[in-house]
């Protein structure tokens, strides 16, 4: 996942699931092709419990080098 200067950000496609410690997966945003930015929220679904996760992206997740 890059940010809109073209260079990675530090959040992941897959997190851990607070509850069960299953794996879940990054959701698909309503608009892809737009770029991510302060704020936005990023939702993940585990698919062993089914549980969502909403992180909210901020500064520390960019790596602006």
């Amino acid at each position: 996942m890059v940010n809109p200067h073209g260079q990675p950000f530090r959040l992941s496609e897959e997190i851990t699931c607070v509850d069960c410690l299953g794996r879940a997966f990054l959701m698909p945003r309503a608009y892809p092709d737009e770029p991510l930015a302060l704020g936005d929220v990023l939702c993940y679904r585990c698919q062993d419990c089914g549980d969502r996760w909403d992180l909210v992206v901020e500064e520390a997740d960019l790596d602006l080098g």
